[in-house]
């Protein structure tokens, strides 16, 4: 961020917080950073039994931490979207309408020593999806509740215990997770990083999917509520080497609800070369997912991939360049089949195009 539009910024941030009563050695510019991006997509949908579809979208995210003391700090993020728990972006249409902006992120971050961590309320997302992985969740997704960071050297783990759905005639659906891995030094150029995580959801079967009330592929009864629970086993890997100067990561990630015992196991697999950090640098990536009806909570994993839902398989295909700085350009191509357990298997085709601005 240009020093003219940082200053501005903070102007902004200093005013709202020295009218809700925080000192000015608090709301003091070095205290605060900020960070954010923009997006802007077409996108083109061939979804078997509908009809084609053509549209333009935007993402826009912005965000500040302020510094409450040296070991803690409060973040606050912004962004373009409709609610969704796994996407922020917005459809251009409806005749110039406005878009709604919505609260992303709101959280405590507390540096408890040099390996523990502790972050409350509408979190970033606690868990190393290896290779990117969204087999399990989807990259926006921002859960609510509390969670630790344990860090120490080539160890790590976290645990969190989160809000999914309040309910005022029924008992609350909470989630409870932990994982914990270590990265491997190999070489001076290579990194092996592996891991497992337990997800365990509480008061599924007969409740309203948590999202919009979409099942998004999982098993509901005639009513449309879960008719299973949900207690997920992750095994994860993720092994980076460099060829000559072109960096190379491949992965597997693996999942099973342990408390079914049909449509119960999902997987990923996938490989990426170089990296777009720097002008006229690139990527490209190859991944296979495939995800049995009941392996995940639908809600939370892929957005993009088949439609968002459950009991899907097929490939992801991506590139990105890096323009210049903080700008990239990017495609993705994804194809897919979904409905295969319910007998009603259809494809599904997907191309974005992105071109994305960040800033700091």
């Amino acid at each position: 961020m240009n020093h003219g539009l940082r200053a501005s910024c903070a102007a902004i941030v200093l005013i709202l917080l020295s009218t809700s009563g925080v000192s000015a050695e608090f709301a003091s510019q070095d205290r605060i950073t900020f960070e954010g991006d923009f997006r802007l997509r077409y996108e083109n949908i061939d979804a078997e039994g509908s009809p084609q579809v053509d549209r333009s979208r935007l993402r826009a995210r912005f965000g500040f931490a302020a510094k409450v003391a040296d070991d803690l700090k409060i973040v606050l993020g912004v962004a373009t979207g409709n609610g969704s728990p796994v996407s922020t972006n917005v459809t251009l249409d409806g005749g110039f309408s406005a878009k709604d902006i919505t609260l992303n992120r709101a959280y405590v971050d507390w540096q408890l020593n040099d390996q523990w961590a502790l972050h409350g309320g509408k979190i970033k997302s606690p868990w190393v999806r290896p290779g990117g992985s969204s087999l399990i969740w989807d990259a926006d997704l921002n859960p609510e509740g509390l969670a630790g960071h344990f860090r120490s050297g080539e160890y790590f783990a976290s645990f969190a215990a989160l809000s999914v759905d309040a309910r005022s005639a029924a008992d609350d659906s909470l989630l409870f997770t932990a994982q914990a891995g270590r990265k491997f030094l190999l070489s001076e150029k290579q990194t092996l990083t592996a891991g497992l995580g337990y997800y365990a959801y509480t008061n599924t079967v007969g409740s309203t999917p948590f999202y919009d009330g979409a099942a998004a592929g999982n098993s509901v009864d005639l009513a449309g509520n879960y008719l299973n629970d949900y207690r997920l086993l992750e095994l994860f890997a993720e092994y980076k080497t460099m060829l000559n100067d072109l960096p190379v990561t491949v992965y597997a990630d693996v999942v099973q609800n342990t408390a079914v015992s049909v449509e119960d196991t999902g997987y990923a697999i996938g490989v990426a070369f170089g990296s777009a950090n720097a002008p006229g640098k690139s990527q490209f990536a190859y991944a296979w997912h495939d995800t049995e009806a009941d392996a995940v909570v639908g809600t939370y994993n892929d957005s993009d991939f088949a439609n968002g839902v459950t009991d899907a398989a097929g490939h992801f295909i991506k590139a990105k360049y890096a323009i210049r700085d903080n700008v990239k350009l990017g495609g993705t191509l994804i194809i897919a089949r979904h409905g295969g357990y319910t007998g009603d298997e259809r494809d599904y085709d997907r191309i974005m195009i992105d071109l994305e601005f960040e800033f700091e």
